[in-house]
């Protein structure tokens, strides 16, 4: 048996319109993600491995909840939003997102073009960032124990679209819905990786923290 806690990054640099401007974190997400470490040690700290993206923000997140020195695989790493928007303004016309509302209708819109091919010169093909999310969490599980995977929203939008055979549009909805510093617990049974919780945010339930539950 294998249990996975897949770690959506503290809140980033919410306001950027490039990918390199929002890969740090915000100090709010300096405290969800401290918040979190704390949390988990004072209920289960223990983790016979942890792994983190190559991305600023995903190490920034596993060094605030404790774990300074994590695996790093680049296959944690989130797909390239900022190139594909700008693409598909280029190509389709359809403008960058300026607010959250605009966010929330930009992404299906950018996801369905991306699985459609109609992206020309995308970083990476839809198909290929499927197959490298769930080949980590394969390798992950491969040899049992309890694994943390501190990652991004659209990392673990594609590793339950995997898991609960999500259509485009629920993986869109689950990774508009997935909260900074969140966790989401996947269990490996049987050879089959099972959903226990999602989204979950314990070290954010105080009330003098619920401005702190944050999804960009």
């Amino acid at each position: 048996m294998a249990e996975l806690i897949l770690v959506r990054h503290g809140q980033a640099n919410s306001t950027a319109q490039d990918a390199e401007s929002y890969d740090n974190l915000s100090d709010l997400g300096h405290e969800q993600a401290g918040w979190l470490g704390t949390h988990l040690q004072n209920t289960n700290p223990h983790f016979d491995r942890v792994y983190s993206g190559s991305l600023r923000r995903q190490q920034q997140t596993a060094a605030a909840i404790g774990h300074q020195a994590p695996i790093l695989d680049d296959r944690l790493n989130e797909f390239d939003y900022f190139g594909l928007a700008q693409r598909l303004q280029e190509q389709h016309g359809l403008a960058m997102p300026k607010d959250g509302a605009g966010f929330a209708a930009h992404v299906p819109v950018l996801l369905q073009h991306w699985q459609d091919g109609t992206i020309d010169h995308a970083s990476e093909p839809f198909d290929a960032f499927e197959s490298r999310v769930v080949a980590a969490l394969m390798d992950a599980t491969a040899s049992g124990g309890r694994v943390m995977l501190v990652t991004s929203g659209g990392v673990i939008s594609m590793a339950l679209r995997h898991i609960l055979g999500l259509n485009l549009a629920g993986t869109a909805k689950i990774m508009l819905q997935t909260m900074n510093s969140s966790f989401h617990q996947i269990e490996k049974i049987h050879g089959q990786l099972l959903l226990s919780q999602f989204n979950a945010t314990p070290h954010l339930d105080q009330p003098d923290r619920a401005h702190a539950r944050t999804f960009v």
